[in-house]
């Protein structure tokens, strides 16, 4: 065994670890991502320690000063990480030992690597969900944006992938800033639950030193402190929550990039892509492939199985640390990689999108999607709504059976099915009378679609303020 891996816990060992033993238990090519987080916690840890006069000026300042050359060797890519030295928090303390001497050991007093690296991922976790939400915040925007410009747009809504009723353009849209808008309020909320510290509950059992945990906290801004030193150190919650929050994140982007490749495909026609965001084909020439989207679709499973692995790894762990925890945050750094590069290619991936209005309304002339606006017309004709659901049942029948269209029956026909028709019936077939007439908060009617795009927005600076200063 090396001297520097030795010194972290090897006094009662008398033989050398095995080679294959020291490469499985080694993180360091993985945790290095905390690094900065690590040395963070070590300066306020350090500047409590003086506070409290548990180590003198001249060791403050010596640590001090290891900790921001090592931080700024980190930061241009210039600092050497060694798997003899196992983990990234060893790493830094020997790279520190290295500079300043013994006096390096004096930073970890008062605490162990188990409540340091609970530290180091929360802080981790608090950066990536903070870039994450502003990230999010773009997509919400762009989508308002081309929403505001075709919210008066008909096409048709789908049930079970079958024609509905009309909707806009503008109204599809924002039922995913819908979605995005409460991606970002559990961003915010779980990042709140992330910034609680840890540091001072040691291995588990806390420290006998008169350190100031709350000192601590105040200085790297997390409000409040863990309540249970078991728990502090045993506790991935915050991973899991996270992992819970991206999965959602990719459930509807995998949702809309499923229907991103539906409107490029011939059948539905109703959007094209951009060249730039397709591909072809190395045998069908005339191929123009809606890869990215489908990209984002397929790495949805990548970002459940994150989750699902760090369920299982914690799932059967008595208190407090085990080293299976170790397997924590290889998962969850690649899921927040994977989240984070989908997330940011989703607004130029919007943008390169156009909607082929000609095929949207193409679309509404067939299926019978005003057949609801019928038999609400029957409805205010004093018709009950289940009896006036089987007439236009039967109306739909009767066109069947002739190949022709509602808007395509007579009045006398419509009569012939029931007497109440009106003499304004044939009114109700028309989308955009459909659409204007359902003139309810969050319902299709253009103005309806506008007035949501504006709530999104506030929404959304409201949001944005939680992400700058930490939520509620």
């Amino acid at each position: 065994m090396s001297d520097d891996q030795n010194s972290a816990w090897g006094g009662r060992f008398q033989e050398a670890t095995d080679a294959a033993v020291e490469a499985m238990n080694a993180s360091v090519a993985f945790d290095q991502a905390l690094a900065l987080q690590d040395i963070a916690g070590s300066l306020a840890h350090a500047r409590m320690l003086r506070a409290r006069d548990i180590i003198n000026g001249d060791e403050y300042n010596a640590i001090e000063g290891g900790l921001v050359s090592i931080a700024a060797e980190i930061r241009e890519g210039r600092f050497e990480f060694t798997v003899a030295r196992e983990d990234v928090h060893m790493n830094i303390e020997g790279a520190l030992a290295d500079r300043i001497g013994a006096t390096a050991g004096r930073l970890h007093t008062g605490r162990s690597r188990n409540d340091q690296v609970a530290l180091d991922l929360r802080l981790w976790l608090r950066r990536e969900l903070t870039t994450l939400g502003h990230e999010l915040s773009a997509v919400v925007t762009a989508l308002s944006e081309i929403a505001e410009t075709h919210a008066s747009v008909p096409m048709p809504g789908y049930t079970h992938l079958q024609r509905a009723q009309p909707i806009t353009f503008g109204h599809h849209l924002m039922a995913y800033a819908a979605m995005f808008l409460r991606d970002i309020d559990r961003v915010v909320d779980t990042r709140r639950r992330a910034s609680v510290m840890p540091l001072g509950s040691g291995a588990l059992a806390g420290t006998p030193l008169p350190i100031d945990r709350h000192r601590v906290a105040a200085e790297l801004d997390m409000p409040n402190l863990t309540l249970n030193s078991l728990d502090a150190v045993s506790d991935r919650d915050p991973g899991l929550e996270t992992l819970s929050t991206l999965s959602i994140i990719m459930v509807h982007i995998s949702r809309m990039a499923e229907e991103i490749v539906l409107w490029t495909s011939q059948e539905f026609g109703f959007v094209t892509l951009s060249d730039s965001f397709c591909t072809g084909s190395s045998l069908m020439p005339q191929k123009k492939n809606p890869d990215i989207p489908e990209l984002l679709r397929g790495k949805a499973g990548r970002v459940f199985g994150a989750l699902q692995s760090l369920l299982v790894v914690m799932k059967g762990l008595p208190l407090a640390y085990n080293k299976d925890m170790q397997e924590d945050k290889e998962p969850l750094l690649d899921a927040m990689a994977t989240v984070r590069t989908c997330v940011g290619i989703l607004p130029a991936l919007l943008s390169a999108m156009t909607p082929r209005v000609d095929r949207m309304a193409d679309a509404l002339g067939d299926g019978f999607l005003l057949a609801t606006d019928l038999a609400d017309h029957l409805v205010s004709q004093d018709v009950p709504f289940r009896e006036a659901h089987h007439v236009i049942g039967s109306a739909v029948a009767l066109c069947l059976d002739r190949g022709c269209r509602l808007e395509d029956l007579s009045l006398a026909d419509l009569r012939e099915l029931h007497p109440a028709f009106g003499d304004d019936a044939l009114a109700a077939l028309d989308a955009g009378a459909s659409l204007a007439q359902r003139d309810v908060p969050g319902g299709p009617a253009p103005k309806r679609v506008l007035e949501a795009i504006v709530s999104a927005r506030t929404t959304l600076d409201n949001l944005g303020t939680a992400l700058e200063t930490g939520g509620p």
